[in-house]
């Protein structure tokens, strides 16, 4: 994992839509004066992947088929967890308007799931996020302490426990363990992406956890045609959401 960690967010970048069919369409470019049928092969592949990947629709359908889809978490399920636990997924540098860094829009979402839960049931929180393989060499804060901050700002409530140092969804697991399991908490409410929830649920159970799944952001279904079957930021940034996703179960696999 520490070989192939840093290179993780260039790697995925080049394979992802918009890199990867934008990638076919240059090397038909670049053969077009010397293998003219296999160019204009090359940039028709890459044109025909970067509309559909950018479909909303598409999005949907790959995560139905791709990945597992887990159902909302049940009463019963929160009362045999003895800890929430949220899964960090980003934070945003740049926020000017705030005058410091904030979560991403997936952390913000999941944190916010996991207030939620905690009132509902009066749990003890958890938060899992350091700085990620992605994250710039500006970033200084752990993803942990600006989520910590969100919170009490927020919310007015302080996590029980937090890990600031994992990088990966591996890491989330380990070192969450490593830091509950002491304490006799091995049963926990994992609240994540439900696009997520697969992978982070094998690495927790691997770690030594009992999981109740607590997903949330789900991908939408398509419901109108003029926005969800044709081209949008939105529906290529959810098809790229899938697609990594499913390589990255891809990779835990090789492992």
């Amino acid at each position: 994992m520490s070989l192939i960690g840093p290179l993780k967010p260039l790697l995925t970048a080049l394979v992802m839509p918009p890199a990867g069919p934008l990638v076919l369409i240059l090397l038909g470019g670049l053969l077009a004066r010397t293998r003219r049928r296999w160019a204009w092969g090359l940039v028709g592949m890459g044109a025909v992947m970067l509309w559909v990947l950018s479909c909303q629709a598409t999005a949907y359908g790959l995560n139905q088929r791709l990945l597992a889809t887990y159902p909302p978490v049940s009463t019963a399920q929160l009362k045999e967890s003895q800890a929430i636990v949220v899964l960090g997924g980003g934070v945003k540098l740049k926020a000017p308007e705030y005058g410091e860094p904030i979560l991403a829009h997936d952390a913000h979402m999941r944190l916010r799931y996991g207030i939620h839960l905690a009132r509902q049931t009066q749990l003890p929180l958890v938060y899992s996020g350091g700085k990620g393989w992605a994250a710039p060499s500006q970033q200084t804060l752990s993803e942990a302490a600006v989520a910590a901050r969100v919170l009490q700002l927020d919310a007015g409530m302080r996590f029980a426990w937090v890990d600031e140092q994992s990088r990966d969804t591996q890491e989330n697991a380990e070192l969450s363990y490593a830091q509950l399991a002491p304490k006799g908490i091995t049963r926990i409410a994992l609240v994540t992406n439900d696009w997520h929830m697969q992978r982070s649920l094998r690495h927790f159970e691997q770690a030594g956890f009992v999981v109740h799944p607590a997903p949330m952001g789900y991908v939408q279904p398509p419901l109108r045609w003029e926005t969800d079957y044709l081209p949008s930021g939105h529906g290529l940034s959810a098809n790229r959401q899938v697609l990594r996703e499913w390589l990255g179960q891809l990779m835990d696999r090789l492992h």
